[in-house]
């Protein structure tokens, strides 16, 4: 990856995938023992200061970032507006599907397993995408998000997977512990943060977020090949 000009955005990428060119950011590379993909629905991409932020704690963990936006900007404009996209989970899940085999091409992560941290509906995306790329994705984080609306591809999840969510996020507690019912990995587990809300605003909760997903995603992007490639069980494993 070239050397990023003076004044231009840290880790610029361009990613093709189907007939859209998304923008992203690829940072933390150096030493890296995987690469975590950031997918989200609507309202939130790539400049998010909550994204800025837990991206900040997987570079203390030694883990890389891929934050990218998974509508072009004409699509969010629509977005605000129609609000349709955003739960259009296969074709998030396709696009992130599209990045993480960019990444498989690029050199610089090309031996480096991918996991995906999902907010909202991309918690479905992320989860369903997982399915799809199951030799590539050793890893999934979904925080606040709807992993209900992956659907059938629930029970096809055999990615060691991390839910989190804010324990005032009532509606989104029942539809966590429904998924993670039905949650085909054998390696799977449900938090809830005390105290938190749906965004994670409250002093500390951020915080605590990053902390489990770095956690998370040390454990199965770095640990060995028995754990990572664990399939279809109901074994809850630690957080």
């Amino acid at each position: 990856m070239a050397t990023t000009p003076r004044g231009a955005e840290e880790g610029l990428v361009q990613i093709a995938t189907g007939a859209v060119t998304l923008q992203g950011n690829l940072e933390g590379l150096e030493g890296a023992r995987g690469v975590v993909l950031f997918a989200h629905g609507s309202g939130s991409g790539r400049h998010s200061p909550r994204n800025r932020f837990v991206t900040e704690q997987l570079h203390d963990a030694g883990l890389a970032t891929l934050l990218i936006d998974l509508l072009t900007e004409q699509e969010e404009e629509e977005e605000a507006y129609t609000r349709h996209l955003r739960f259009d989970i296969n074709l998030l899940a396709e696009r992130l599907v599209g990045a993480i085999d960019w990444l498989a091409r690029t050199p610089q992560t090309a031996s480096l397993q991918v996991g995906l941290f999902g907010a909202s509906t991309g918690g479905a995306a992320a989860l369903v995408a997982a399915t799809q790329r199951p030799e590539r994705v050793g890893a999934v984080v979904s925080r606040g998000g709807r992993p209900d609306l992956a659907g059938p591809s629930l029970r096809r999840v055999g990615t060691p997977t991390l839910l989190l969510v804010g324990g005032a996020d009532d509606v989104v507690i029942e539809l966590n512990e429904l998924a993670l019912q039905n949650l085909g990995a054998l390696v799977k587990k449900l938090v809830i943060v005390p105290g938190a809300g749906h965004l994670f605003e409250e002093p500390g909760k951020l915080e605590e977020v990053a902390r489990l997903a770095a956690r998370w995603f040390t454990r199965y992007l770095s640990g060995g090949a028995e754990e990572r490639e664990m399939h279809h069980g109901t074994r809850q494993a630690p957080a």
